[in-house]
């Protein structure tokens, strides 16, 4: 579990979600702005649907037909590339687990910048070893390709994933900042002016829209 950290956004992600990398390219500068660093957790997406008994994006045709299309107009509002991946879905464990070894932070977060490229700018195969060691030729890429396979590696992205669920998440990306949930690119507006000092929440009533929306829920007619 993270160590409490009020400067701190946790940031939960799968390099499957176009969101992912999107929210990628602005959270660091808007951390920076506020004075604020950025941990990058990566999590298996897949866990989420299985936890919440949900369906990926990409398997309800007409929902990923509508965020590709969104998600280009936010990539050219951002000024930045996004391309196809060679396939999706795809398995991303080999990179999950890359990147959730034991390292230092400003090495995971070259890494985690480096892949997303990798997979939604040029098209790598998320799978082929040697083209995603040729993004870390600079660093130690043997033993992080080697280190992959290892039982930690493999028990740390499971960590992760219990960690996020653990602390309200269902989706990725997620931000996670003194325990308020933040979800996907789009909440990211939010995100910043809670960062900024202006929780929207403070100018209403949540907490007795949130106890009236129990009791709707006890009323309410439940398919399962």
């Amino acid at each position: 579990m993270s160590e409490a950290n009020n400067r701190q956004i946790d940031f939960y992600f799968d390099y499957i979600s176009h969101n992912a990398y999107l929210a990628w390219h602005v959270l660091p500068a808007m951390a920076t702005k506020y004075v604020y660093t950025v941990r990058p957790v990566p999590v298996l997406f897949a866990g989420f649907l299985q936890e919440f008994g949900q369906l990926g994006p990409a398997e309800i045709k007409p929902k990923i037909q509508w965020m590709n299309r969104n998600n280009l107009r936010k990539a050219a509002l951002l000024g930045i590339p996004l391309n196809p991946p060679k396939l999706h879905p795809f398995n991303p464990l080999f990179i999950l687990r890359l990147t959730a070894q034991d390292m230092p932070e400003h090495q995971r977060l070259q890494i985690t910048d480096r892949i997303f490229s990798a997979i939604w700018v040029e098209g790598v195969d998320p799978n082929d070893r040697e083209a995603i060691g040729k993004r870390l030729d600079d660093l130690d890429k043997v033993a992080l390709i080697a280190g992959s396979a290892k039982d930690a590696a493999k028990a740390q992205v499971r960590a992760n994933t219990d960690e996020a669920i653990a602390r309200g998440c269902f989706g990725v990306p997620s931000m996670v900042v003194n325990n308020e949930v933040f979800w996907g690119y789009d909440d990211l507006s939010t995100l910043e002016a809670v960062l900024a000092g202006f929780d929207p929440l403070d100018k209403v009533d949540h907490v007795k829209y949130h106890s009236g929306w129990e009791a709707a829920s006890a009323a309410g007619q439940h398919r399962r």
